[in-house]
């Protein structure tokens, strides 16, 4: 049996951009790497300050003064990985990071939250407003329930066949 007959999800398919933005939209905290000086992939959790579905493009208040901004400035490729483990949404955003200066959508995105760590509020000296530029996204979503999933599972684990447990896609900017 192949690698792809043995993959629990129903076969990949090019999602539609809407479809994609519609199961990220409500998942605010991600894992987004970048990768260090030496080429190591780093992973932190981060707040989503918009998902602006016309522009395809996340934004992310962070540190000037942090480590993570110069990452950024050296290799600009980064993944964002989104879970919603209650809703059975996975997924995983390839794309290009940069700082951008934009005063006024920097007011737009300001939140309470963000106020904690940039007290200053938008106009804080080491608020860096960077913007991912959507390269691909991969997706996995799980639709049936819990007990379904596993009664699957059971008769794949009996039947010898992988259980068909969920949907894969692809969006490709």
């Amino acid at each position: 049996m192949s690698r792809a007959d043995r993959n629990p999800y129903r076969s990949m398919r090019e999602a539609e951009p809407e479809e994609v933005w519609n199961l990220i939209r409500s998942i605010r905290f991600v894992m987004f790497t970048s990768r260090d000086a030496g080429g190591l992939l780093q992973s932190r959790p981060m707040t989503v300050q918009s998902v602006a579905q016309d522009d395809e493009d996340l934004w992310f208040f962070m540190s000037r003064a942090s480590n993570l901004v110069e990452q950024l400035a050296a290799d600009p490729m980064v993944n964002v990985a989104y879970a919603d483990t209650s809703a059975d949404v996975y997924a995983s955003l390839a794309g290009e990071a940069s700082v951008v200066e934009d005063a006024a959508l920097k007011d737009r995105l300001f939140s309470a939250l963000a106020r904690v760590w940039f007290p200053g509020g938008p106009a804080d000296p080491d608020l860096a407003l960077v913007r991912v530029s959507m390269r691909s996204v991969e997706y996995w979503i799980v639709r049936e329930n819990k007990l379904v999933q596993m009664l699957k599972m059971a008769r794949a684990a009996a039947t010898g066949t992988p259980p068909d447990i969920g949907e894969h896609g692809t969006l490709t900017a």
